[in-house]
């Protein structure tokens, strides 16, 4: 608190009154009259110096209001919650906020969306939906409609939700890029040997166009789909996705994904895994070429005699841990 001065043009007096600055809910400076003493002129019939006087009055007020902040909770230890109190608060978000933080996303997404005109906060978005996701898995509308379970202050709309998922989609290459070298930096990731497998994602809709097209469905859907590609390193966490039109075959989007790797993440000599589906002649030569290695499964049962053979030939094994 502190003693306010306000000159009145029309009646030419200066009149006092005690007032309180804060903060309202947008950051913007409020001033709050805690009292009004009058003008200079007629207290100056009860004080000497009224200025002084209320100066050092404003400033006990404010001590009182300072040391008013510390307060006493009494806690009944054997009092419940009752079940599906909106009150209760998770609190394991906690431990994923951390690397949330060390990886610097919040800096990230916040530089991201400085040049776009949103109304609404992307970063604060995508925290709730990674907490959504690893706490209780559901749709963006389910994970919205959670946000009073966190202590974080999620001030949006479900509309803006969906929103931002245009602009998700623009910054996903420099977002999985700027989460590669953070994991590097943090947690020392390897990427000699990554594991690569492709999914697929249908759609209710029966419309196509370049993206959602008619493919094989892993889930033996008749809708369009879209294929994904994930390329994992050995601890089993993702370093990069991608986005392929529903009609293109698992073994071709090997390739693309590779070469897009060695490119923009600068890695060395790696060793693909990878299932049946991506063993062909194409992949293995544009490895080789690479002077990469790969580990594809491939069928023995319908094989050739001379594989089948190959196959069950001890020599040339070596067990695990030895150099013979």
């Amino acid at each position: 608190m502190y003693l306010r001065k306000t000159f009145d043009k029309r009646l030419g007096r200066t009149y006092l009154s005690i007032a309180h600055g804060y903060r309202d809910a947008s950051g913007k400076i409020k001033v709050e009259t805690i009292k009004s003493l009058g003008s200079i002129e007629e207290l100056q019939k009860k004080y000497e110096d009224p200025v002084a006087h209320f100066t050092a009055v404003a400033k006990d007020m404010e001590a009182e209001r300072q040391q008013s902040k510390t307060t006493t909770i009494t806690l009944d230890m054997n009092e419940l919650i009752e079940q599906g109190s909106a009150l209760r608060k998770n609190y394991g978000s906690v431990v994923y906020s951390k690397i949330y933080h060390e990886l610097e996303i919040d800096r990230f997404l916040n530089n991201a969306r400085r040049h776009e005109k949103h109304n609404f906060n992307t970063e604060a978005m995508m925290r709730l939906l990674i907490y959504s996701r690893l706490l209780w898995p559901s749709s963006k509308r389910g994970s919205f409609y959670n946000r009073e379970q966190f202590f974080d202050k999620f001030d949006f709309e479900l509309q803006d939700v969906y929103s931002a998922l245009t602009h998700y989609n623009k910054i996903s290459d420099n977002l999985q890029k700027h989460l590669h070298e953070k994991i590097i930096e943090q947690y020392n990731r390897k990427t000699d040997l990554v594991y690569y497998d492709v999914t697929n994602y249908y759609f209710e809709s029966e419309k196509q166009d370049e993206l959602r097209r008619k493919g094989c469905s892993k889930e033996g859907r008749k809708t369009p789909i879209v294929q994904m590609g994930l390329l994992m390193d050995r601890e089993s966490l993702p370093i990069m996705y991608k986005i392929f039109p529903g009609n293109t075959h698992d073994s071709q989007t090997l390739m693309p994904m590779l070469a897009e790797i060695k490119k923009k993440y600068k890695t060395r000599r790696i060793i693909t895994v990878a299932d049946k589906g991506l063993n062909s002649g194409d992949n293995i030569a544009f490895s080789t070429t690479l002077g990469d290695g790969y580990i594809y499964s491939k069928s023995i049962r319908g094989a050739s005699e001379d594989f089948k053979k190959w196959v069950i030939n001890p020599d040339g094994y070596r067990g695990k841990g030895t150099d013979s």
